[in-house]
């Protein structure tokens, strides 16, 4: 198996623009910073040369090692929120992959974004979704030929949802539940 670390270039799209109405802030400021740093960290020690961090209720300062990029349409939801991340990784040329991470997962570390990466490298449709237990969660990797359609089946809070369950058969399930819950935290 061809390691993806080094053959592939990957390119972590963490989605923190939301207003966190559910959690009473933006995600991306909790705990000052925390989990936006933790995320970040995970997509980076998992493989990624470049993490693009998207923004949109609150306007903060990423860690070093990722750049900014403002979804204008963030009120839509997390689709909007894609489709900023998948347009910015794509203006990347050298990019295969882009592994799609949740800034409100702070159990989620370099571990599990490693083994995703890793079955999307190895499997031909280049599709690959965390799992816990039962439950599919984040980072979701994907190759850069689902990019556009993903993008253009981004809406609403959904995300990439449509496009994963369009395409099932073609995503390859990563059991990540002996790394972390995998839940994301809607309250304080």
């Amino acid at each position: 198996m061809q390691t993806p670390t080094t053959q592939h270039r990957v390119v972590g799209v963490l989605l923190a623009a939301g207003q966190g109405s559910r959690y009473g802030m933006p995600k991306v400021l909790a705990h000052r910073g925390a989990w936006l740093r933790s995320a970040v960290a995970a997509l980076r020690g998992g493989g990624c040369s470049r993490v693009i961090v998207v923004l949109g209720a609150a306007d903060t300062a990423v860690p070093d090692g990722a750049e900014a990029v403002y979804a204008p349409d963030w009120r839509e939801g997390v689709g909007a929120s894609l489709r900023a991340g998948l347009a910015a990784a794509a203006d990347d040329p050298d990019a295969d992959y882009a592994a799609v991470h949740l800034v409100d997962l702070p159990d989620v570390h370099a571990d599990a974004v490693d083994r995703v990466i890793a079955a999307a490298a190895a499997t031909e449709s280049g599709l690959a979704r965390a799992f816990y237990g039962a439950e599919p969660g984040h980072p979701v990797v994907m190759a850069r030929v689902h990019w556009a359609a993903a993008s253009r089946a981004a809406t609403g809070d959904l995300g990439a949802l449509p496009y994963l369950r369009e395409h099932a058969g073609l995503v390859r399930r990563v059991d990540c539940d002996d790394l972390a819950t995998g839940l994301d935290r809607d309250t304080r």
